[in-house]
């Protein structure tokens, strides 16, 4: 673990984004109910992480990250900070693609996130809870594969194919990888299953297989160019495997 995380470290990132919130309007007359709201546009500043992936400065992250940010900031692990330009997103996938100009950057490198077994070792690097604990590492196994999280599709066609860990994630994670053994980024971490919004054991992440399509596609156009198919697929259940007279239960329903 020690080895892989001095290898990964260097490629990991601090995201600082900032975006203005347009102030609500009080309708005339009613100003005396609305003491406490906000008279002008408010500014407001989030933070994540990312990981470099080219040696001309492309970055990895989640679209949540960075979405609708007027200005994102990068900081390296060596603490020099750029400011960056956002390539691309894809909400419907939560990755995006950013870029900073600098000499002397350390590329992760990919896994194959179709490899994966569970019970596999993993460790998340990231930021979690922002500037106090930058470039932390945590420790874990692949929980789970193929995994749906309802709460984060914005849309039928969006990812139902996380990764699961139980490697601590926590808010500020996000945007960072997941690595294998051997340093190789097999998922972007991205969501946590908690009802007190911080770590209960519950860690999910996107493949990086997926995360590198959508990569290139966001890199080469700007946004993803995706054909649609009118098909539903979901688990198959004793009637289905009893009626094409399967003995036990396998496959899927399409």
């Amino acid at each position: 673990f020690a080895a892989v995380s001095e290898q990964v470290r260097p490629s990991v990132v601090f995201i600082r984004s900032q975006r203005t919130e347009r102030a609500r309007r009080v309708p005339p007359g009613m100003e005396q109910f609305f003491h406490g709201l906000p008279r002008g546009p408010q500014v407001e500043r989030g933070s994540g992480s990312g990981f470099i992936v080219s040696a001309d400065g492309y970055i990895l992250t989640n679209n949540h990250v960075v979405e609708g940010a007027e200005k994102v900031t990068v900081r390296l692990m060596d603490r020099r900070e750029f400011t960056a330009t956002v390539v691309g997103n894809d909400p419907l996938t939560d990755v995006a693609v950013v870029k900073i100009d600098a000499p002397r950057l350390v590329p992760a490198a990919f896994g194959n996130s179709d490899n994966l077994r569970i019970g596999d070792w993993v460790l998340a690097i990231g930021n979690p809870l922002g500037e106090q604990f930058t470039f932390t590492v945590t420790s874990g196994i692949i929980s789970g594969k193929g995994r749906r999280l309802d709460g984060l599709q914005r849309s039928r066609a969006g990812i139902s194919d996380f990764i699961q860990t139980d490697a601590a994630i926590n808010p500020g994670n996000s945007g960072g990888p997941l690595v294998n053994v051997r340093g190789e980024v097999i998922g972007i971490n991205s969501a946590i299953a908690s009802e007190t919004g911080t770590y209960m054991g519950y860690g999910f992440a996107i493949p990086i297989n997926l995360a590198r399509t959508v990569m290139n596609q966001l890199v080469a156009h700007g946004k993803v160019q995706r054909a649609a198919l009118g098909i539903e697929v979901g688990d198959a259940t004793e009637n289905d495997a009893a009626y094409v007279g399967l003995k036990d239960i396998r496959g899927v329903v399409v």
